[in-house]
């Protein structure tokens, strides 16, 4: 049995074990969008890229990168640290808690934000900075305070992508020594104290019914504007129609008093014949009005005498109707004509 297990063998045997264990540690598997910073004797050698790649054991061996990470347990964010030999490339949020942040008009508010980010230099990431996602952190939330500390709160809900970008224009040029390229950042929540929320409530509801208010009187206003327009528009077309309404009747009564010159003869008393008589039946039209606002009525005393003027005329030779009909009789023609006339002089 002894001369089965021979030295020769025991030795090979460990050989292949140790060949075996050098080949398990020298073989590196990477994953896509991976990467593995290798040092040599503890300084840089290379970075080893997806795929199959192998390394001396003992004498290579990756340089671990540190991460924080927040993990949300209730309404708190817990930091999780880890050291990881493999660097992923891929975007990576990091959803960091809520800052205080004091803005232009002295209102404390906690913003949380999150950002996003690619190590694009993993060689960079390990060597430049001691804690890349500590220092990317850091860095996101004093440019926060920055930023939103230049603006009034106001201003701070109006503008939120603004923000973000001012945020990340700050941060792009101490990120990239790091080798770290910043996609975006985003402010999710905004939180204020109660008293603030309650006077920005009350500050809506003035503002709404400020509103309310300029949108009635400017209602008001367009529709006494309307019915202005409405009545001077009215009285316009009413003095249009009295103008033309006089017209006409002074139209009328000249040619009624000419047709009454005509038949009596166009001489001098036979015009003051006329005119006193048409006066007269003014003066006679006039008194039903005259005599509504009282129980006694006042006559000049022009009026008597024109009134006398009419009942001589009468007597003497008729009514300027019955000369002129007597007229038109001694010419031939008809009476009609008179009546038209003695209305268009009514």
């Amino acid at each position: 049995m002894e001369s089965l297990i021979s030295p020769t063998l025991i030795l090979s045997l460990i050989f292949v074990a140790i060949g075996v264990f050098i080949i398990a540690k020298g073989l590196v598997i990477v994953r896509q969008s991976e990467v593995m910073v290798i040092e040599r004797l503890g300084s840089f050698n290379r970075v080893l890229e997806s795929g199959v790649n192998i390394i001396i054991p003992f004498i290579e061996r990756p340089r671990p990168i540190t991460m924080i990470r927040y993990i949300k347990v209730g309404q708190e964010y817990q930091p999780v640290v880890s050291d990881e030999s493999r660097i992923d490339r891929r975007e990576t949020v990091m959803d960091f808690p809520g800052q205080p942040v004091v803005t232009t008009d002295n209102v404390t508010v906690s913003i949380n934000g999150a950002l996003y980010y690619q190590i694009i230099d993993p060689r960079r990431a390990v060597y430049e900075v001691a804690n890349m996602s500590q220092a990317v952190e850091v860095l996101a939330k004093t440019t926060l305070r920055s930023v939103v500390g230049k603006m009034e709160l106001d201003k701070l809900f109006e503008s939120r992508s603004e923000v973000n970008n001012a945020i990340q224009a700050e941060m792009e040029e101490p990120a990239s020594k790091w080798g770290v390229k910043l996609t975006r950042v985003e402010v999710q929540d905004i939180s204020m104290p109660e008293e603030v929320e309650e006077a920005m409530r009350l500050q809506m509801a003035a503002e709404r019914k400020r509103r309310a208010t300029v949108t009635e009187a400017e209602g008001e206003k367009a529709a006494a504007i309307a019915m202005a327009q409405g009545q001077r528009e009215s009285a316009i077309l009413n003095a249009q129609g009295d103008k033309e309404s006089a017209i006409l009747r002074a139209q009328g009564e000249q040619e009624s008093i000419r047709l009454v010159l005509s038949a009596m003869g166009e001489t001098e008393d036979n015009k003051q014949t006329v005119i006193g008589y048409l006066l007269g039946q003014s003066y006679i039209k006039a008194l039903p009005t005259m005599a509504k606002d009282g129980e006694r009525v006042f006559v000049p005393y022009e009026s008597s005498a024109l009134l006398g003027s009419m009942g001589m005329f009468r007597e003497l030779a008729g009514t300027p109707e019955d000369a002129v009909r007597a007229t038109l009789k001694r010419d031939g023609l008809r009476g009609g004509f008179v009546a038209g006339a003695g209305a268009a002089d009514a």
